[in-house]
């Protein structure tokens, strides 16, 4: 099934990318912004750097939340696209958990194909590797760290053409899994109709992706970036998958990327729906969540937690007090922008030794990434926590280590640690 609104070109969005509604309300709008992951080799004036525009927006007929402006993914994800989850302990351990719980869930053995759309360098795939067959498909050039690491990876972005060579090379996949990939894919259809090719008649495909609940309590605006295209709530996902006979059969709820929604879809329309589906679906409409109520809010507390931020850091700046920042995920650069914080205000951010961030800088900000060492020598007396979410385990690491600063944790509620 060919479905032309589910392809969305580059451009402002006029329609919504999974029920073609041209009833779009808005919620946020962040200006114009750089991509998150295109980091600078040298500082570059604000004025020369390229910048998109960035906002959200909620379709009033099925409840999808999505950007209001599409770069291609062509640009987005180019070949040296900085992103790594294999060199976030956290998240090596997760990703290695969801794989025995799949490999357990769906009985997989050494005879059945797992295939990983948007597999990065290999993480996720390395744990099904000693019980499955295994495929990754990746674009950037993350894809040859996976080829190094004995993870067979096509190099490539997901397409028609490329399923059926797969499937002539590899036969039918037995698993699909696409984990913070599915949301940023701008040819949705291209995608799915390559994953119906891909698919056992009984096989599965999972896809995990940042909770828009989770976002909207939590305050997560800086999640809004132009990698992250859609913004997913269960409703919707049960509509995009109806169009191409798929069905979505279970949901679960996790706590990475600061809230995630695990969904599980089958291709056997016949499949029993767990009682998840109907569970989750409740707790949307208990919140709020296709009630404009709860966003008008949002931006308001989202205006809130701007201005706390901006009056400590000045606070901070008259008692001539040292300041920097830690982690840089992508998100970073959405909060960083969007409050106007820059190279004035924060020297650099220390990032894990093993970062592909490392030496560059980030877009607009002019902000210098450096190895995470320098904490430890240069002692400042805050350390602003640019991944929040993942706060504790970051200050439990720095504090056993001896330092001795202050953590500032931006969001959901401002604080000192």
């Amino acid at each position: 099934m060919n479905i032309s609104h589910h392809d969305v070109k580059e451009g402002y969005l006029n329609h919504c990318q999974i029920c073609n509604s041209k009833k779009l309300k808005k919620i946020i709008n962040l200006g114009k912004q750089p991509l998150a992951d295109s980091l600078l080799k040298k500082k570059i004036s604000k004025k020369k750097v390229t910048q998109f525009p960035l906002g959200l927006v909620r379709c009033l007929e099925c409840g999808l939340t999505q950007l209001n402006y599409i770069v291609s993914g062509k640009i987005v994800y180019h070949k040296d696209y900085p992103y790594r989850p294999g060199i976030t302990k956290s998240l090596k351990d997760y990703q290695s958990q969801l794989s025995s719980d799949l490999i357990k869930q769906y009985s997989l053995n050494k005879k059945s194909l797992v295939i990983d759309i948007g597999s990065n360098d290999g993480t996720l795939l390395s744990g099904f590797k000693k019980k499955c067959r295994i495929l990754g498909i990746e674009p950037t050039n993350t894809a040859k760290i996976a080829k190094k690491n004995n993870i067979n990876t096509i190099q490539d972005f997901t397409n028609e053409k490329l399923a059926k060579n797969i499937v002539n090379k590899f036969g039918k996949a037995d698993l699909i899994t696409a984990t913070n990939v599915f949301a940023h894919m701008a040819d949705l259809g291209k995608v799915i109709r390559s994953i119906k090719i891909l698919l056992n008649n009984d096989g599965y495909f999972v896809l995990e992706n940042h909770y828009l609940l989770d976002i909207i309590k939590d305050l997560q605006f800086d999640s809004i970036y132009h990698e992250h295209i859609r913004t997913y709530s269960l409703k919707p996902i049960i509509k995009l998958f109806s169009y191409y006979n798929l069905k979505v059969v279970k949901a679960e709820r996790g706590s990475r990327y600061g809230g995630n929604i695990r969904v599980h879809i089958s291709n056997n329309l016949d499949e029993r729906v767990d009682k998840s589906i109907k569970n989750i679906l409740n707790l949307e409409n208990k919140f709020g969540l296709y009630n404009n109520k709860v966003y008008k809010k949002f931006f308001n507390d989202v205006l809130k937690s701007k201005k706390k931020l901006i009056n400590f850091l000045k606070k901070i700046k008259s008692k001539k007090m040292s300041l920097v920042a830690k982690a840089c995920p992508a998100r970073a650069n959405t909060l960083l922008n969007f409050y106007g914080i820059t190279n004035k205000e924060i020297p650099y951010i220390a990032e894990q030794s093993t970062s592909l961030k490392l030496g560059y800088f980030l877009p607009c900000s002019n902000i210098p990434i450096v190895d995470s060492r320098i904490l430890l020598k240069d002692k400042p007396d805050y350390v602003l926590i640019l991944a929040w979410h993942l706060w504790q385990p970051i200050v439990k690491k720095w504090k056993k280590r001896g330092l001795k600063s202050k953590f500032i944790i931006p969001l959901p509620k401002f604080k000192i640690v």
